[in-house]
């Protein structure tokens, strides 16, 4: 499995459709991990979605997100998790944890009582 986080610093990115870094953490059953950070200059969605899908990436895990690229990313059978703010480790070892869908990793205007089911991102199936 493949899953892609947009950094800034040590953090999530807080808008994906500008963000120049994109940490790629692949992972195996034994749960081995590798990682490595590729450069995205592409500033067209439809380029910068066909760069996404060029890196065989499962799930993107991101902060804001337009709806044109999130429906082109997920047409292309990538799962998007969106509006997630955080350290970037702490995101990661929530994700393998089953806990990501937590207030502490949800931004700001996305909380229960928002509708975040509705507004922003969705619940992976379990």
């Amino acid at each position: 499995m493949r899953i892609a986080i947009p950094i800034w610093q040590d953090k999530v990115s807080p808008l994906f459709d500008t963000a120049s870094r994109l940490l790629i953490v692949e992972t195996d059953a034994s749960k081995d991990t590798t990682r490595h950070e590729i450069f995205l200059d592409e500033i067209d969605i439809s380029r910068r979605c066909v760069r996404i899908e060029s890196q065989a990436i499962d799930t993107l895990i991101c902060g804001a997100i337009s709806r044109p690229l999130a429906r082109l990313l997920t047409a292309r059978g990538i799962s998007v998790i969106q509006d997630i703010t955080g350290l970037t480790e702490e995101v990661i070892a929530a994700y393998f944890q089953g806990k990501l869908i937590h207030p502490k990793f949800l931004m700001p205007g996305c909380g229960k009582k928002r509708g975040w089911k509705k507004k922003c991102g969705y619940f992976p199936e379990a």
